[in-house]
């Protein structure tokens, strides 16, 4: 028996493979420009001539602040005529240290001595029995910290203390820096100058802050009646001129109101992280912020001004800032598993946003609906009933087809409380399956407690060594604080 042909189903099947053809491409080209940006930057530190020290700066950063440090620090060698290499120490290994002469590295310290993403690969050298020797290597350590944990600095002080170990010889004592303190860090750039023959830089500071040049758009209470403080979605614009540009994955950082003390009554203008609940299409830069309260029952600085405090249309001081660790990457084509709890919703929503199939400006013909390259969302909190944050916005991602999966764990459920990493182990085959079929790992929310918990409940579902493969292909990242 045969079957009429329907034209109109082909041109259509045609026309969304055009459609997807196109969504590839764009992807395609939108990666060789950034990696062409990066070879140019490279390049222009050039190469070592023969017979020069072969110079390697390597940056473990979570949030970028390392990454930034490192090609300053490349920038003064490279001045001096040194020829430099500048890599996140994830692709240092043995081979890499065995074609250098001179070894700086510029690394933060995650939560209580753990090494930042960029680094957890090069942090399993530091245990492995059959370590090289480095005894013809010169070194320098710039360890970032906060003094706020026990293990000040914890990963920086273990790096140096391995080099020094296999054999490496100091240029100078390790410096260490506390919240990126100027003063520490002009001293790194000083005893490059007089031990690495860098040229002095007149002075360094961080990336300057948009002076007054934002204001609060709108600011709602999401959790009203909460166990937990409250959770607030915020709007943010600039006050003159378009958006700036950035994609889900980077973050914002703020700087507390004039006059704003810390907890121990000091001046307080460090500046916090926020990941960023938006992307550029929204119109604003979108937030979600818990109200921090201190031991003695004060708001946090930074999150009382911003939650209770700030008036809407009062103006702000803000940087937006690239994390490329929690970016999509090469992951644009690939499923995405997302984890978090709390307001490491911000981060996953952004994701979301940006394949929100409603807003993709690529659309077959014939009425056809958009490619959607399906999510699936592992997501925490307290109370089912109000702790759910942006609650419809995620249904309506269940029925487009985007969230493919919605698991759902809150620790106060009177039915049957549960965390995230429980719901991971009770879906362990359908995550191996996903992972299979090419699924990107992307994991937001608190430090402690969630992201080690979560990280243990991988490792047992995948293996440990299927998730140090996904992490060195990218497909692990993770945005925790």
């Amino acid at each position: 028996m045969s079957f009429p042909v329907d034209p109109m189903r082909g041109w259509t099947a045609l026309a969304l493979l055009t459609a997807y053809g196109l969504m590839c491409a764009s992807i395609w080209w939108a990666h060789r420009r950034r990696e062409r940006a990066r070879l140019l930057q490279q390049s222009q530190l050039g190469e070592a001539t023969a017979g020069e020290a072969r110079v390697l700066v390597a940056h473990g950063s979570q949030t970028g602040q390392a990454e930034q440090l490192a090609w300053r620090t490349a920038e003064s060698l490279h001045l001096a005529g040194r020829g430099v290499r500048v890599c996140p120490l994830n692709d240092v290994d043995a081979a890499v240290l065995a074609e250098v002469s001179e070894l700086y590295v510029i690394t933060s310290t995650y939560g209580e001595g753990d090494p930042p993403d960029s680094a957890v690969l090069f942090a399993d050298h530091l245990d492995a029995l059959d370590a090289p020797r480095l005894s013809g290597l010169k070194h320098a350590v710039l360890a970032l910290g906060d003094r706020e944990y026990e293990h000040f600095c914890g990963f920086g002080r273990r790096v140096d203390a391995w080099l020094a170990r296999q054999g490496a010889t100091p240029l100078f004592d390790r410096i260490e820096v506390n919240q990126l303190d100027e003063v520490a860090i002009r001293n790194w750039f000083e005893r490059l100058s007089m031990h690495a023959g860098a040229v002095a830089m007149a002075g360094w500071q961080a990336e300057p802050l948009d002076e007054a040049g934002w204001r609060l758009a709108d600011r709602r209470l999401l959790n009203e009646g909460s166990p937990g403080e409250g959770v607030f979605h915020l709007e943010l614009e600039p006050v003159d001129g378009p958006l700036p540009a950035w994609e889900a994955g980077d973050l914002v950082h703020i700087a507390p109101p004039q006059g704003a003390l810390n907890e121990a009554g000091a001046p307080d203008r460090l500046p916090r992280a926020y990941s960023i609940a938006s992307v550029p299409e929204d119109g604003r830069l979108h937030l979600l912020v818990r109200l921090r309260r201190l031991a003695d029952g004060r708001a946090g600085c930074v999150s009382g001004w911003l939650c209770l405090h700030a008036a809407v249309g009062e103006r702000l001081t803000l940087g937006v800032r690239a994390h490329p660790v929690f970016r999509i990457g090469d992951n644009a084509e690939r499923r995405l598993l997302l984890v978090g709890n709390g307001t490491g919703m911000a981060g996953l929503r952004a994701h979301l946003r940006a394949r929100d199939p409603s807003r993709t400006s690529v659309r077959p013909a014939h009425g056809a609906g958009p490619v959607v390259v399906p999510c699936w969302l592992f997501f925490g909190e307290r109370d089912p009933q109000i702790d759910l944050h942006h609650r419809d916005e995620l249904h309506a991602w269940q029925a487009s087809g985007l969230l493919a999966g919605l698991d759902l764990a809150f620790s106060r459920d009177p039915a049957a409380p549960a965390y995230v990493q429980q719901r991971l182990m009770e879906r362990a085959s359908d995550i191996r399956d996903w992972v299979k079929q090419g699924a990107a790992i992307y994991v937001c929310g608190s430090l402690n407690g969630m992201a080690a918990s979560v990280d243990e409940a991988l490792r047992e579902v995948l293996g440990g060594d299927t998730l140090l493969t996904l992490q060195r292909e990218g497909r692990y990242r993770r945005d925790v604080y």
